[in-house]
């Protein structure tokens, strides 16, 4: 299981965007990959493929290392180390450590 999942909030530990805070859009869980909304931004420029196509400058987001984020506990809005706890259904659960509640 993941420590961070997609439309969690997170905080950037590292890198330009130090300290900013987003939601998780994707998620690439074998190559330690998370990409953030608002966060490291690129710019590619489009060539038109067409006639009618229009060519332009597209900014989005790209992929971070999963070590730079750190997730954000809903209940004190501080960034928080997760662990896990197996409840007696048998279901895995997300804890924060600071709070010692589920998110």
């Amino acid at each position: 299981m993941m420590r961070v999942k997609k439309n969690d909030t997170v905080i950037v530990l590292n890198g330009k965007d130090k300290g900013k805070r987003g939601l998780v859009i994707d998620i690439l869980p074998k190559k330690g990959k998370v990409k953030v909304q608002g966060i490291a931004i690129v710019t590619h420029h489009v060539k038109k493929k067409k006639q009618g196509d229009v060519s332009m400058i597209k900014k989005e987001e790209s992929f971070i290392d999963l070590s730079n984020v750190m997730p954000v506990c809903g209940s004190s809005n501080m960034p928080t180390r997760v662990n896990f706890s197996i409840a007696e259904s048998g279901v895995k659960a997300r804890i924060s450590n600071a709070t010692k509640e589920t998110f």
